[in-house]
């Protein structure tokens, strides 16, 4: 109960500070006397809808070391440190980009994840299970399919995507109000209508429905980056070592999960999805799929 709450209030709350937002940039309401201003009502949401994701993106590695408990290497204190900050660093020059920040959070699961606001500045970490079980060759080919994130800007292209989705979920949303309440008016020739709270239920609803569309959509992108991811790494390590690691992840998919949901996006497994549903919103592809795509791309070299 106290989510659904807290839900509703950061929802008005959005709404009041977006109307005085837009008054001060000059933009008139959405609502006026002759109906829904549309070009109106499409800056409101591209503002709100923009914001949301492009601040998320900006915090994200702080987000990351605090839900994880990511510690960063700033001077590796043993042999494993020193070889994990060199390998990421040779994996980096190798891909053209800047030497990211090098972690590692305290997760029995074999697991990794890469974040950050641009190619230059991100963060990639690895779990404790990560590098207490896996061979070498096979922690520097998940390394290097971090690597291939950052340097694909995958942090990036998702964010947008978030926001331009963002955009359209809060737009239609609220175009959906506006017709429900015109049809109420209509019924009722012109006395009735949703009012405020019933005009904001209505947009909640709608928000929900439009939003779990949005959230597929999103997850398609983030399985179709996840083999983008793959093949760079297995460019940079080795198809052999990438197909080897990907197995290694699949023998350990009935562990508990320990990566928050704000990142399972950007690690390397989520585990295996089982039903239809799961499927659809699934942030990674089963790793069979992607095993059998680099096995593929190899027999085709």
């Amino acid at each position: 109960m106290m989510r659904i709450l807290l839900f509703l209030g950061t929802n008005l709350a959005v709404i009041v500070v977006a109307s005085i937002t837009l008054r001060l940039l000059g933009v008139e309401g959405y609502l006026t006397e002759q109906g829904m201003n549309f070009n109106a009502l499409l800056i409101f949401c591209f503002i709100f809808g923009m914001a949301g994701s492009m601040v998320s993106l900006f915090i994200s590695k702080w987000m990351a070391k605090r839900s994880t408990g990511t510690v960063i290497i700033e001077s590796p204190s043993n042999a494993t440190e020193k070889w994990l900050v060199d390998t990421v660093a040779e994996l980096a020059r190798d891909a053209g980009i800047k030497t990211p920040e090098v972690g590692i959070f305290p997760a029995q699961q074999s697991n990794a994840f890469a974040t950050g606001w641009n190619k230059d500045d991100a963060l990639v970490a690895v779990s404790a299970g990560l590098l207490n079980r896996m061979r070498p060759e096979e922690v520097r080919a998940v390394l290097a399919h971090e690597i291939g994130h950052v340097a694909n800007g995958d942090m990036v292209t998702l964010a947008l995507i978030q926001g331009v989705l963002n955009t359209f979920v809060m737009f239609f949303a609220r175009v959906v109000a506006q017709l429900v309440d015109g049809f109420m008016r209509s019924r009722s020739d012109g006395e009735g209508g949703l009012g405020f709270m019933g005009y904001f239920a209505v947009v909640i609803v709608a928000e929900i429905v439009f939003g779990l569309i949005a959230s597929a959509i999103v997850a398609w992108f983030s399985r179709f980056r996840e083999y983008r991811a793959d093949s760079a790494g297995a460019h940079l390590a080795g198809s052999g070592a990438m197909i080897n690691a990907l197995a290694r992840l699949k023998a350990e998919t009935e562990m508990p999960d320990q990566m928050p949901d704000t990142l399972r996006a950007m690690a390397i497994t989520k585990g295996q999805t089982r039903s239809l549903m799961e499927k659809l919103f699934a942030s990674h592809p089963p790793l069979d799929d992607r095993i059998r795509a680099l096995k593929e791309a190899a027999y085709r070299q």
